[in-house]
């Protein structure tokens, strides 16, 4: 018995130290940092928004070390501070395949490499920073979420609010980035 329990012993310490010494699940650009503004490409483009002045390229994003059991990604960009305190939802995305470790850039504006839910302005694609001209600096939260669920899992056409619901009990693990941007001055 003494051995019996001394053997569990070290395997549930050496699963745990495994546990310890994973690698996190990370998220990052090689065109921003976390912390740093966005590039002015990022921003949407001009049109009957005066504050949009940039050319609404999505970043590029990379991801590594997802748990072991992800079947897929969902990705929020949203700015807490958008219409006006409430909130605005740049870019749903889910259906990501768990193969995926990077989304290029522009894929997110393109539509490609993702089940398209519906943004703050009815796009299933990603739309640019457009804060107003205030000269206010907006934070926009990047959420990357490992799931358990397979990529066909959800229809399109989802709302922040419903895929959220609906990943209730099978997210297994975020990473995310936040930056900033600021829109030009009104002229």
């Amino acid at each position: 018995m003494k051995k019996l329990l001394s053997s569990l012993l070290v395997i549930a310490a050496a699963g745990s130290s495994a546990w310890a010494n994973a690698a996190p699940f990370t998220l990052t650009s090689p065109d921003f940092t976390s912390g740093k503004l966005l590039p002015a490409a990022a921003g949407g483009k001009p049109g009957n928004d005066p504050a949009c002045h940039g050319q609404n390229i999505s970043p590029l994003l990379e991801w590594q070390n997802a748990p072991v059991n992800t079947k897929s990604f969902a990705l929020i960009i949203q700015d807490p501070q958008g219409k006006n305190g409430l909130g605005a939802t740049h870019l749903v995305a889910y259906g990501i395949p768990a193969t995926t470790q990077r989304l290029e850039r522009t894929a997110l504006s393109n539509g490609k490499g993702f089940v398209g839910g519906v943004n703050s302005k009815g796009s299933e694609a990603y739309v640019g920073p457009c804060p107003p001209p205030t000269r206010d600096l907006h934070y926009y939260t990047f959420t990357l979420i490992a799931t358990d669920l397979p990529t066909n899992a959800f229809p399109a056409g989802l709302l922040r609010e419903e895929l959220l619901h609906r990943l209730e009990g099978h997210a297994l693990a975020s990473a995310g980035m936040v930056a900033g941007y600021q829109a030009k001055a009104a002229q």
